[in-house]
Formats: structure tokens, sequence, C-alpha cells
């Protein structure tokens, strides 16, 4: 069984300034909870109840909302306040938390690499709260953990994106498994339209082999002198153990205030629909 789950959230989120000056990105809120929430939720539903944070400066607000809030609490113990603490109290009870720094932003891969301490000497999910997943019926994270159980090797979350915004991702190709597998054969991030190998996007979701954390380090930083997991994994995939996944769902891209702005309509539309029936 997968135990952990790592969550890099070291990052500025400069795309929502002025609103992260003094917040996590992490911590902006879908209606009134959290991305972060989101996130651990999901690896709590896919079994992981280890949540591993590499966090940085200006990052506390995330331990504390993990943690027990006594005053409040007390404040609205016996009103019909208390009840909205219910999903993260069971996130606290069920679940561990640690954390550690990323003293310097050197891109994803460095920031993976840091989380080594937390990890250890196993397989281990990835979940990058910018990107908010919908599972359809399963969530994202649980339908990966079948797919690793089958194939056994480092699996990434991936979906179709337009070949205008190829540049924003890491873009894979390789071998048609099935209509929801690809062996992966070839990753590269963020290239132009011309040099895209597909319009196949990994998203934010990953269950990495420990093995990755031995080729990050002799991983060469690559653009903006950053390590990238992309080149890792393409490490990975030349010996053919990277297994991309088309999960069922949808996915909101929160780094974006476009895609922020949708996933808010998308749950104040569900929460209405709920209360109607």
């Amino acid at each position: 069984m997968i135990t952990k789950c790592l969550f890099p959230v070291a990052g500025y989120g400069t795309r929502f300034l002025p609103a992260t000056k003094a917040q996590p990105k992490e911590m902006l809120p879908i209606l009134t909870k959290p991305l972060i929430q989101y996130g651990a939720e999901e690896a709590f539903a896919a079994g992981m109840k280890n949540i591993a944070f590499v966090t940085g400066r200006t990052k506390r607000a995330i331990e504390d909302h993990f943690d027990v809030t006594y005053e409040l609490e007390d404040q609205i113990s016996g009103t019909s306040k208390e009840s909205s603490l219910d999903g993260i109290r069971e996130l606290i009870d069920q679940c561990t938390f640690s954390y550690t720094r990323q003293t310097h932003m050197r891109g994803l891969g460095d920031a993976i690499l840091t989380g080594e301490t937390l990890i250890g000497d196993q397989t281990f999910g990835v979940i990058l709260a910018d990107d908010l997943c919908v599972g359809e019926p399963d969530g994202v994270m649980e339908q990966m953990v079948r797919v690793y159980e089958k194939y056994r090797c480092s699996i990434v979350a991936v979906q179709e994106v337009p070949l205008e915004e190829v540049d924003k991702y890491g873009i894979i190709s390789g071998t048609q498994l099935d209509d929801r597998h690809i062996r992966i054969e070839r990753m590269v991030e963020k290239p132009s339209p011309q040099e895209a190998p597909s319009t196949l996007a990994v998203i934010g979701r990953y269950i990495l082999t420990p093995d990755i954390f031995e080729i990050l380090r002799n991983t060469a930083p690559g653009r903006n002198g950053e390590v990238q997991l992309t080149d890792a994994l393409q490490s990975q995939a030349q010996n053919g153990k990277v297994v991309a996944y088309r999960f069922r769902g949808q996915r909101f891209d929160c780094g974006s205030v476009e895609g922020f702005v949708a996933a808010t309509n998308f749950f104040f539309n569900m929460e209405r629909q709920d209360s109607e029936t």
C-alpha cells in the first residue's frame, strides 16, 4: 500500500498577487475550503494518511490549518458552525503531517528531492494543489493507485490540451497500451507547438517510485536553473518505467485566475444542486 503523499507548496503564487503577498496560494479558498485541503482529502481517500509538505517562508498558515485551533473550536462548540470543521477534523484525527523547507526555489524536481527526508525509500504520491481535480467516481489519486498496482512503476496523470497551450506543460508520447494507459517513451518540458511530440500534458498528480530521488540527485538543472521532474521521469521512461494515465474526471488549473474562477463556479453549482435535491 502507498501510505505517503508529498505536497510541494513552497512556490510564491505570483499570478495571484497581491492576494498571495502574505498568505500561501494553497490557502486560497474554493468556496469555504482552501485548495490544500481538497488535495489532502484526495490523498486520504487514496489511503495516503502520511501527508508530507515541502514548504517555504510565509507558509505557516498551512501548518496551522492542519492543527487544532482551541480558541476557535471552543467558541463555536455546540453551535451550527461546529459542523463546518468536520472535514478538517477528520483529516487531523486520521492523518499525520510532516514538514520540511525548500530554501531555494529550484524547480519541482528539487522540491521533490527536498522531500526525500520525509518519504524515505518507498513509493509515494505527489499532488500539486494548484491542480484541483474532481474524479469520477473516485478521486484521481485513488484511480492512480490502482494503475500503480497493475504496472508497478511511476505513474503520471495526463490530459489532452490545446496545441497552443503545450508550452505550459510537460508533454508526453509513447506506446498506447489501451485507451487510458500509455507507456511513456518521450517527455518534453514546455515545448513549443512545433516541438511538441503530442498534445498529452502531464498534470499535477504523480505516483513515483523511490529511485526517483537518486535520479534527481544526478539531474542537471535545466531552463532557468531549475531541476525538472520531467527530466528525471524521462530517465525512468528510457527503461520503460513510466506509465501515463488518462484519468476519469475534471481538472481545474487553479494556479490561473481563469481556472480558479471556473473551479469556484463548478463547486458552487454542485453545492446548489445538492441543496435542491
